[in-house]
Parts: C-alpha cells; structure tokens; sequence
C-alpha cells in the first residue's frame, strides 16, 4: 500500500482562499490561458500515461489496456477537442428578440463561476477525476480535486505531478480521507462535482445547502436491461457480458439486472456461456471452465469470475442495492408490461438499456420510463460520445458532463442587455404617473389573443 500524504486540514481553507484570490485576479479568464491549461492537462495524460497504468495496476490490478482506452485516451481526447471548441462555446450569444428590444443588444456573458470542488472516486480515477477538471479549466473556474483515498498510488502521483503541468495557483489537489473531506465541504464553493455513491451524495448535498452551493451529483444505481423476445440472443448476450465486464462490473453504467421473457432465459443463458468462452478461453480466474454461473471466486488476488444468477426474484439480495460487480441477474418476465412496471417501481436509474429491433417497442419504453440515458442493442458504449450529455435523474444523480456540457456546468449565464440614451422616448411611457394610453400600452401583453384549442381525449 501506498503512503498517501495527506494534506493538513489546516492548509484546506488557505488553498481555497489562495484559488480565490487567483480567480480573482482574472487569471483564468483569457480564452487562450485556458486552452493553454487544457493542452497541459492533455500532454499531463500523455506524457505520464505509463506512470498512471503502473499506480492503477498497484491500487486496481487494472490492465493497462483498459488504462489506456478507457481513461488517458479519453483525458487526451476530450481535453484536446474542449480546448479547439473552447472560443465557439465562450463567445457570447446575441437571442433572437422582437424588433423593438434589439437596439438593447440582449447578450448572454459566458461567465466562470468561480472557485469550485471536484470530489472524484476509485473506480475510474484518472477519467473521473480529470473529466469534470477539463469542464472547470474551460470554463475559466480555479478547482480544488479530492481524490479518493482507496487509490492511494493514484492520488499521490497526481498530487506530484498536477503542479508540473497546470499552474499551481489555480488547481490544486487536497488528499486524505473523511477528516479532509468534511473540511472541504465546510467551506463554501461556487460549484461543487461529486461522483460517487447516493450515502455520500446525501453527506455533500446537506453541506452544499448550508452555503447554497450549486451542485453536480454523478451517481449510479441499479441499471436494468430488458431483452425482446425477437432479438438475438447471443448478440445480446455477448454486448450484454462485454458491459458488465468492463472494469469488473465496477462501473455506474454497468448492466445490473436482465428483464427477458420466461421462455427466452435459457437461451439468453447460453449466449452468455458462449460469449463467456470466446472472451476468456481460458477461464476469466485462469483456468477452464464449463459455464458462467458458478460464481467461482479467488481469494488469495481478490477475484471473482462473470457470473449469471437466473430466476432472481424481486426479493433476492441482488435486488437490493447496486451490485456494483460482475455478477449479473436475470429475472423472468411475462411482458414488456410487466418489464416497464418492474422498472418504475424503483428508483430512476442511470441508465436503460433495450434491446429491440421493434420500433413501437423502442417508443413505448422511451414514453413509460425514465433513466438518465437510454441505450438500445449494445451497453456501456454511449460514454463514447462526447457530444451526448451524461447525466443521472433522480436517485442516479443530476447535473450534466461531457465535453461543452462540463463546460456549461462550470458556467454561469450571464444575461445582459445596453439600453441606448436614443430609447428613452420609447421607454418615456413606464415613468409615473401613469396615464390611460401608458397603462394600456404597458398591460397589453395581458390582453393577447389565445388560439382556440381543445385537449385530446376530452381532458382538461
């Protein structure tokens, strides 16, 4: 286990106020400052990319080429992309107004909003963490990162290695555990971007309230999957295994529990073993073996095969929680009625994946649920575009990331309008008193014409 040094809890409120000062300052205010940041923070991943393989194999046992695809790739990529984007999404927005307003230049100011605080988890630390930082930079804002304690190796080495690449006056890291944590979160932000579990989100959301404090919850949940019975149950089951695979099921997006037909869960079962054998040949533990659902685990390096529970009931165990691992249920169902009841009976989740090939299905989901996302016929690939916004709903968390949507969240709008001295004629009317003619001119978007309409299905 790594030493990770923690930061004193009494240098955390002068880090802030040191952030402060400098956001202050409008350092960070320059487009081109910015971008410079961005363009550290992408050679940062690049350039260490062998350094952060080597602590996420010592704290994870996390294979380099999940390191590499999932996470720096995606650092460099988003940070490269945010900061060529970066002039078109600060420029201000002119609105389309009626013709009498324009002479007041209505504007929306791009404005950062300060100093803020990313709380970042274990699980995907490097993408985690530096996701949400690449929306802070862009946007103008100075950070604070936590990153978590259970990836001590990670924590430290970007503790060392953040202030080589971006300026230590306007990002800083803060290690530690719970007494750190509460320090921060005492203190008062002016954005505050959580990833992480619903116990803690409930801890960080009562200390946001305190100060008013903005805030972005990335959370998780239990995300179901519903299978048709026409579709391929093979494909399905390999894209399905392929999620849930990714990162050991140790992911907010990971396909938690299956709804299939009753008569079409053997033959999902045996999709899952075929695909099961085509990704690990040799046993995903290392040694052969006939199906997936033993559930065979290695204690000795804490691991446990992919494995398929089937005939789960709405009682079991794996139905209370996140399963947060890579165990899968499949639970029977009569209908796609019945599949959606399932679903709404709890929280919203993160995401829905469906896979149909039926369009009146597709619709039907899409108007009888709500999730954060929803996938149809593949998992855990719509994180692959930036473009989209991710964001929970509910219990799985709100606030919106990716790419100009981080940036968005990091950005307050600043509304903004100039009225010329050659107005005031126009506007001679508001000043009291108020006669006749000025009262009507005033009200009259009071006496507006509606159009007739009529609600469907004789309702109100």
């Amino acid at each position: 286990m790594a030493t990770l040094l923690h930061t004193p809890i009494d240098e955390i409120a002068k880090i802030r106020d040191a952030l402060r000062a400098t956001f202050k300052s409008g350092v960070t205010r320059p487009v081109a400052w910015r971008k410079h940041q961005l363009y550290q923070l992408a050679r940062m991943a690049q350039n260490e990319a062998e350094a952060f393989c080597d602590a996420l194999a010592k704290d994870l046992s996390k294979p380099r080429v999940e390191v590499m695809a999932a996470e720096v790739g995606p650092v460099v990529e988003r940070a490269l992309k945010s900061a060529e984007q970066l002039e078109e999404w600060a420029r201000p927005e002119c609105p389309e107004v009626p013709g009498w307003q324009k002479g007041w230049k209505p504007t929306l100011l791009k404005a950062p909003k300060g100093t803020v605080l990313i709380i970042s988890p274990w699980n995907y630390p490097v993408i985690l963490t530096f996701q949400p930082l690449i929306g802070a930079i862009a946007a103008g804002c100075c950070a604070v990162v936590k990153p978590s304690e259970a990836v001590p190796h990670f924590s430290q080495l970007i503790a060392e290695l953040l202030p080589k690449y971006l300026d230590p006056s306007a990002y800083r890291i803060v290690n530690g555990a719970v007494p750190e944590g509460a320090q921060l979160l005492d203190l008062q932000w002016d954005h505050i971007f959580y990833t992480g579990n619903g116990r803690v989100a409930r801890i960080v959301a009562a200390a946001a309230v305190k100060h008013l404090t903005p805030l972005s919850l990335e959370l998780g949940g239990k995300s179901p999957v519903i299978v048709d019975a026409a579709y391929d149950m093979d494909l399905a089951a390999k894209r399905i295994l392929w999620g849930k695979c990714n990162n050991a099921g140790q992911i907010c997006v990971a396909p938690d529990y299956i709804l299939v037909p009753r008569t079409k869960q053997d033959e999902l079962v045996r999709g899952f073993e075929k695909a099961y054998k085509a990704f690990f040949p040799d046993g995903a533990l290392g040694d052969k073996v006939t199906g997936v659902m033993e559930g065979r685990k290695d204690a000795a390096r804490k691991r446990i095969e992919p494995t398929v529970v089937k005939d789960v009931k709405d009682s079991d165990s794996l139905m209370e929680e996140e399963i947060f691992g890579p165990v899968l249920a499949i639970i029977p169902v009569d209908d796609l009625e019945e599949a959606i009841a399932f679903i709404n009976a709890r929280p919203h989740p993160l995401v829905l994946y469906v896979f149909t090939e039926d369009p009146v299905a597709k619709e039907k989901i899409i108007n009888e649920t709500q999730s954060g996302g929803i996938v149809f016929n593949d998992t855990f690939q719509h994180l692959a575009v930036g473009e989209l916004p991710f964001s929970g709903i509910g219990e799985s968390g709100y606030g919106y990331q990716f790419m100009k949507y981080t940036y968005d969240t990091f950005t307050h709008l600043r509304s903004s309008i100039d009225m010329p001295k050659e107005a005031e004629p126009f506007l001679q009317m508001r000043y009291p008193p108020h006669g006749a003619e000025a009262a009507q001119a005033l009200a009259g978007a009071a006496y507006l014409p509606i159009p007739p309409s009529s609600p469907p299905s004789g309702r109100l």
